[in-house]
């Protein structure tokens, strides 16, 4: 959960609801009943751009892989490799996605409102749009050339 007001903690039940059918939890603003409250349109456009380019590159059916409101299960962050995590920004969400899918685990997407932080700035750059490019792709050519998806790699 973001400290900066982004994420509504009247969300949270919703999310720990959850996560007590799933191994982990996306608070998702892309999913039926989700919304976004008072963001930059443009802002809007790259974080829709970029889950449309992880959807494509790495054949998940997440739609707010770039999200941070999660919850995870114990036993799921137990079971994935924490240790050998490099990944900074928005890539870090990802990353997250990506291994608890790989892992064979259930990732499950709950609806919430997301409104434009009401603290601190963001996180934000061309650093972090860049690695979080540059990465996806990797991910994606590399379990392509195995031939399956990059959420089915088995790490």
């Amino acid at each position: 959960m973001d400290a900066d007001g982004s994420h509504r903690p009247e969300d949270l039940p919703k999310l720990l609801t959850a996560v007590t059918k799933a191994d982990a939890v996306i608070g998702s603003r892309y999913v039926p009943g989700g919304t976004v409250v008072n963001w930059p349109k443009s802002r809007e456009i790259l974080s829709r751009g970029a889950n449309i380019y992880n959807r494509l590159m790495l054949g998940v059916r997440i739609k707010d892989a770039t999200g941070g409101f999660r919850v995870y299960r114990a036993e799921t962050l137990r079971k994935i490799d924490l240790s050998s995590i490099d990944s900074a920004g928005y890539c870090f969400q990802i990353d997250m996605t990506l291994r608890v899918l790989q892992a064979g685990l259930v990732l499950t997407e709950v609806p919430i409102t997301f409104v434009e932080r009401e603290l601190g700035a963001s996180k934000m750059s061309r650093t972090v749009i860049i690695e979080a490019f540059t990465r996806v792709a990797q991910w994606g050519i590399s379990a392509r050339l195995h031939g399956h998806s990059a959420a089915s790699v088995r790490k």
